[in-house]
């Protein structure tokens, strides 16, 4: 008898962790692990007493909700008829969306099937549009310090991320970005220019504008912070708002027609494309 479709949440088990996200290669192993245990006729309890963990967790790996640990593949492995295949399997097992904040995740999936996407940023060029130089030196100043490893991670990602604007001709990307963003000075010059040239190629794209909010503008609507904006295919729009440590994706539909007014008075106030890529060029010019 099988029980494949508990799922029930998992108490925390030693030796294993919960994946925020998972990974194709984890829903891809979970389903191996599930597709022999049923095949040996071994319900999920009785599977889980032969490797020593509970029902719950073995529900968990078979969802691909956790990451495996060795002695779960080696046990399960065992009792599945010990072909190696699990064992082989294991080694190629990634977690989801390195580099990606917990919080961001949820945002990042509605990016890439979006049909229409604006972002406006009054803190930092957006990630988008970023040089790797600009990315990497963001990251190795970020408290709680990172490894070495999580750097490479978050600029991989980063990285990933924009391919977008290149793969994806026929969806529109819009920016709003404050003057004085591209104005902060760096320790080195040459990452301005890489900085400023990154962003001049990317928005030369037809399907990618960018909008500079001039210093001479003062207050305007959307004084309470960065903002992003998209379009799902089902015509259902959404907005992402970021702080310190946290984001939270919003869906209510009367914030988010408030939120899009706002941005759309900024973009009346701001710099035409051509005037926001000349003031960029006479930065640029500058340095």
């Amino acid at each position: 008898m099988t029980d494949s479709t508990d799922t029930a949440p998992p108490p925390a088990e030693e030796g294993l962790e919960r994946e925020p996200t998972p990974s194709d290669s984890l829903r891809t192993f979970g389903a191996m692990v599930q597709a022999l245990r049923e095949h040996a006729g071994f319900s999920r309890a009785e599977f889980g007493e032969m490797v020593r963990f509970s029902k719950h967790t073995v529900a968990s790996v078979e969802l691909g909700r956790r990451m495996p640990d060795i002695s779960f593949v080696e046990r399960a492995d065992e009792a599945l008829g010990n072909t190696g295949a699990l064992r082989r399997a294991a080694a190629f097992l990634t977690r989801g969306e390195a580099g990606l904040a917990v919080w961001f995740r949820r945002w990042a999936r509605l990016e890439r099937v979006a049909v229409s996407l604006s972002t406006y940023e009054c803190r930092l060029v957006p990630g988008l549009l970023q040089s790797e130089g600009y990315a990497r030196a963001l990251f190795e100043n970020r408290l709680p310090l990172l490894t070495d490893e999580q750097i490479e991670a978050q600029i991989t990602a980063r990285l990933e991320r924009q391919k977008m604007l290149r793969d994806r001709p026929d969806v529109p990307f819009g920016f709003i970005v404050e003057e004085y963003v591209f104005r902060r000075t760096l320790d080195d010059p040459e990452m301005t220019r890489d900085l400023l040239d990154c962003v001049l190629d990317h928005t030369a794209r037809r399907n990618v504008t960018l909008q500079i909010v001039p210093l001479n503008v003062g207050l305007h609507s959307c004084t309470d912070g960065p903002l992003r904006l998209l379009e799902t295919p089902e015509r259902r729009r959404v907005a992402y708002s970021e702080g310190q440590e946290n984001g939270r994706l919003i869906s209510d539909a009367k914030e988010v027609s408030l939120l899009q007014q706002r941005y759309d008075t900024l973009r009346s106030q701001a710099l035409t494309p051509k005037e926001s890529r000349t003031l960029l060029e006479r930065l640029r010019g500058e340095l």
